[in-house]
């Protein structure tokens, strides 16, 4: 399948699982393929279809997957997610700066935009059954992070803002 872009959204929050991630469970996933140049929306009855694309990807790319997705999704799968070729554009940032930093974050000092929500909001969609505006923001994440992917190979920097001294700077990624 190539080189695919993925992200996830849950049902509940961390607050309710008592942190624990693998109980989160899955309200949606859209996974973006470059073979096919499009993207791809899942529900929760259709995560064995996102996993198995995961697995056929030559390499999946995401923010915080390593950390989140995958142990969200660890539960609908005995296949080990950790072994799937991964770029988590997150921890390869965290690696070089010594510290974490937001997809909402690196979007708008880097695109100059931002996210269209935040996780939260997408709990309270998916409750209120507004499943294609759940869909609609969690698009735009996959899109976002595409993007910071890209630009970041070509230019091999992304722009993060110094909280200290409110500097906007330069980080150097190598993807």
């Amino acid at each position: 399948m190539g080189k695919v872009f993925f992200d996830v959204e849950t049902k509940k929050s961390f607050q309710e699982t008592g942190g624990r991630k693998e109980e989160l469970l899955v309200s949606c996933a859209v996974l973006f393929s470059e073979e096919k140049e499009r993207f791809i929306h899942f529900r929760e009855n259709q995560v064995e279809d996102l996993i198995e694309d995961l697995f056929s990807a030559s390499c999946v790319v995401g923010f915080n997957i390593l950390g989140f997705d995958y142990y969200v999704l660890k539960p609908y799968t005995e296949k080990d997610l950790f072994s799937i070729p991964t770029l988590d554009l997150m921890k390869e940032l965290q690696k070089e700066l010594g510290f974490r930093l937001s997809l909402d974050h690196l979007a708008l000092e880097s695109l100059g935009k931002g996210k269209k929500g935040s996780g939260l909001d997408a709990i309270k969609w998916y409750r209120e059954g507004k499943i294609d505006q759940l869909l609609e923001y969690c698009e735009y994440d996959v899109q976002i992070t595409k993007e910071l992917y890209e630009l970041g190979k070509k230019q091999g920097f992304l722009y993060y803002r110094d909280k200290k001294e409110m500097e906007r700077k330069q980080v150097s990624v190598s993807w």
